[in-house]
């Protein structure tokens, strides 16, 4: 039985949990452009929950552009963690180790992100000042989410291809 299989049947081994959450893989899987977007979409949807949650609440309280692209980057980050955490944990992995292994995961795509979401979001003029019930607001938001997954697709394939990144979580899903 491969790790895949212990993983599916939520038994992880010692060994496999550790060669995740150090990078070192024994098998890289392939890095194909369908695994590199599915990994990316993966990332996109924790990044998206944070992202737009801490874009509410900044734009809903008044807040300026930088404390509010510091709590959208920091919701990204928990949410993007724990959507990867909690398939890892349902694998049979010990909290911590799961935690290791999502960090070693996602940290790289997550930044990406963000990077280009939040540069893109600051830089479409009154985007950030538009409010909750402005077009402008959600159209700029869904345009910055959509350029940064189309330009972390290709950073993703390139780590997978490495064993890094998404390929680190592979074998638990």
């Amino acid at each position: 039985m491969d790790h895949h299989d212990h993983a599916a049947h939520g038994h992880v081994t010692d060994d496999a949990a550790r060669s995740a959450a150090t990078g070192h893989t024994p098998h890289v899987p392939a890095a194909t452009w369908r695994m590199a977007a599915s990994a990316t979409l993966h990332c996109l949807t924790g990044c998206a929950i944070g992202e737009v949650l801490g874009m509410v609440i900044g734009t809903a309280l008044g807040w300026t552009a930088g404390p509010t692209v510091v709590l959208s980057v920091a919701l990204a980050f928990v949410f993007g963690y724990a959507l990867t955490m909690r398939g890892v944990l349902r694998a049979g992995v010990g909290f911590r180790q799961a935690l290791k292994i999502a960090l070693a995961a996602d940290t790289v795509s997550i930044a990406m992100m963000e990077l280009i979401d939040n540069a893109i979001m600051v830089g479409v003029p009154g985007a950030m000042d538009a409010g909750l019930t402005s077009w402008l607001f959600w159209a700029a938001l869904a345009f910055s989410l959509l350029i940064a997954f189309a330009l972390t697709v290709p950073v993703n394939r390139w780590l997978i291809s490495r064993g890094k990144g998404h390929a680190v979580v592979h074998r638990f899903h």
